[in-house]
């Protein structure tokens, strides 16, 4: 009995470690790395095998008009498998200056990615050691990550054609911008103002004079020229003396209110600005609500009287 326990405990122990031991982790096989050269024709260029997990062991060359290709199938364990992440990374072994290159993915597992010259930093356009090329393979889950070197690549360019010049700082101080904004809107000169002024305050002694004359002149027949300027207006100037006996105050408080409006408006025009003008209208224009109501109340009373 006591050997039959010895060996239910050495058999959990050892199904316990079987997880821990064969815990999968993420590599590739099939990878290769390819050189293509444009215009060379069909077959040109240099292609390599990369072992499976391992580095290649002579460098890659790319040259001006080269172009470099990397094809790989990701594994989990050993079942060939999408990862989500799949990147080729190369760094500079002097500066660790280092950029990534995603692969493209598909569902079964394979990847492939291209890159020129072009593709590169200006950086390493001017490197004389061989770049070291790693790949990362990584994915959600338990399983451990793949980051190994994959091989060298060694960067070639035409003695002839100069290196770009290397950005000290992208993100250092800029030329000073001088902005031009558009001017402020201005006035009409005041000459002109006054002038426009001028004429509309020499207008108002011609209507009084003509009031004048309609209303206490009657000998001069000038009826038509009342009925003609006053009935376009919807003015009747005869029932003047009328309103401003029944009513005087609304009817003089409500002209003196529009008035004021007047004045107000030829303010903003000329000084004020739209906060200090806000409250004069509300205040103007309560008083002229207020006022014109009476004084159209009593016209009302006129029509319903049939006066007008």
């Amino acid at each position: 009995m006591q050997l039959w326990h010895t060996f239910l405990q050495l058999g959990l122990l050892a199904s316990a470690a079987i997880p821990t031991s064969a815990a999968s982790v993420w590599g590739f096989t099939d990878a290769t790395v390819s050189v293509h050269t444009k215009g060379a024709g069909v077959g040109s260029g240099s292609k390599e095998q990369i072992p499976d997990n391992k580095a290649l062991s002579k460098p890659v060359s790319l040259g001006s008009a080269d172009t470099l290709k990397v094809s790989l199938i990701t594994q989990e364990g050993r079942s060939a498998k999408r990862a989500h992440q799949v990147f080729l990374l190369l760094q500079d072994p002097n500066t660790g200056l280092d950029i990534s290159y995603p692969f493209s993915v598909k569902d079964n597992g394979k990847s492939r990615v291209e890159l020129t010259q072009k593709d590169l930093p200006v950086q390493f356009l001017s490197v004389s050691e061989p770049l070291d090329a790693r790949f990362l393979v990584g994915s959600f889950g338990d399983s451990q990550a793949y980051n190994g070197a994959a091989f060298k690549l060694l960067v070639t360019r035409d003695p002839d054609v100069p290196v770009p010049k290397v950005e000290v700082s992208r993100f250092g101080k800029l030329p000073e911008i001088h902005h031009i904004f558009k001017s402020d809107p201005r006035s009409p000169p005041v000459v002109i103002t006054l002038a426009f002024v001028g004429m509309v305050l020499a207008a108002l002694p011609l209507l009084a004079g003509v009031v004048s004359l309609v209303l206490f002149s009657g000998w001069l027949k000038l009826d038509l020229i009342a009925i003609s300027q006053w009935f376009l207006l919807g003015a009747n100037v005869y029932h003047l003396p009328t309103a401003l006996k029944s009513a005087p105050i609304p009817h003089a408080v409500f002209l003196g209110s529009l008035l004021s409006l007047e004045g107000i408006f030829f303010l903003y025009y000329t000084s004020w600005t739209l906060f200090q003008i806000l409250p004069a209208v509300a205040a103007v224009g309560t008083v002229a609500f207020i006022s014109g109501s009476r004084a159209l109340g009593e016209v009302q009373g006129r029509r319903l009287a049939g006066l007008r």
